[in-house]
């Protein structure tokens, strides 16, 4: 008989970046990759900081630039509510905060959906921090023209690969988030970038689909979206990644499936406490 799952006191259910770091760290308000399911996006507009349609025009945060970072006692997420882009003044503007994390002996998780010449600057500016860094690269499907319609000005999947090729050959720890998985069946994406990670891959679905009806032309993505996060469907995911070494599953699809798997396959679903 499957029991339900239930959270222990060692393992609390979490969301969000809570997942990977301690810390979260930003110094640029908006975001030009202008992703469709962007959370903070939404949440900038439900409290009135940003209207939705002005997202991706960007404010460098002058106040966090010019901070002074203290060594934090764990992991510290960079960015997390936007991206590093290759243009002036916000390149800049990552690129001292990132400095000063990792100057106060921080561990820095640099998370991006990336661009190529960003990574060899980082990697090649920062190479004596290596011990320090891990790059955790936002690679959502292997198709560029589904990437075009969710993340309407991010990279495309050949240039995000390039980006994680690039950083696993210069020896940097890697990691990929497949967070939301828009292809109906993220298996292929995996083993695409299985070889160039050292770390782990995470596998999410998306925050919040919206049930309303969007234009014919936008309804086809909403629909094969909601179709690839069926309970039913997530359960297949699940049985044929959860045994991959490098496989971690996001609390967002732990919760949906806690009523269809046991306690004790639950616990192929536990987050790695190396990350």
């Amino acid at each position: 008989m499957k029991q339900h799952l239930r959270a222990s006191a060692s393992r609390k259910i979490t969301t969000g970046t809570r997942e990977w770091a301690d810390y979260n760290v930003n110094c640029i308000i908006g975001c030009y990759n202008d992703c469709r399911y962007c959370y903070a996006k939404m949440m900038a507009n439900r409290f009135g900081r940003r209207a939705i349609g002005t997202w991706k025009k960007m404010t460098v945060r002058n106040d966090v630039v010019n901070k002074t970072f203290q060594k934090r006692h764990g992991r510290v997420m960079f960015p997390s509510t936007h991206d590093i882009f290759d243009k002036s003044p916000y390149k800049e503007a990552c690129l001292i905060v990132l400095g000063k994390l990792l100057q106060s002996g921080n561990e820095v998780l640099i998370t991006t959906k990336p661009k190529l010449a960003v990574v060899q600057e980082i990697s090649q500016q920062f190479s004596r921090y290596k011990d320090q860094m891990q790059f955790r690269f936002t690679i959502t499907s292997s198709d560029s023209d589904r990437l075009k319609f969710w993340e309407p000005n991010a990279p495309s999947f050949e240039e995000r690969l390039n980006s994680l090729r690039y950083a696993y050959q210069a020896g940097f720890k890697t990691s990929v988030s497949i967070e939301p998985f828009l292809d109906y069946d993220p298996a292929e994406l995996t083993e695409i970038v299985s070889p160039f990670v050292t770390e782990s891959i995470w596998i999410g679905r998306m925050n919040y689909v919206t049930q309303k009806k969007a234009n014919p032309e936008e309804e086809i993505y909403y629909s094969e979206v909601r179709r690839n996060y069926e309970t039913e469907h997530l359960l297949v995911i699940y049985y044929t990644l959860s045994k991959h070494p490098k496989i971690k599953f996001k609390d967002s699809i732990r919760i949906q499936l806690s009523r269809q798997i046991s306690f004790q396959e639950n616990s192929l679903l536990r987050v790695s406490s190396s990350r």
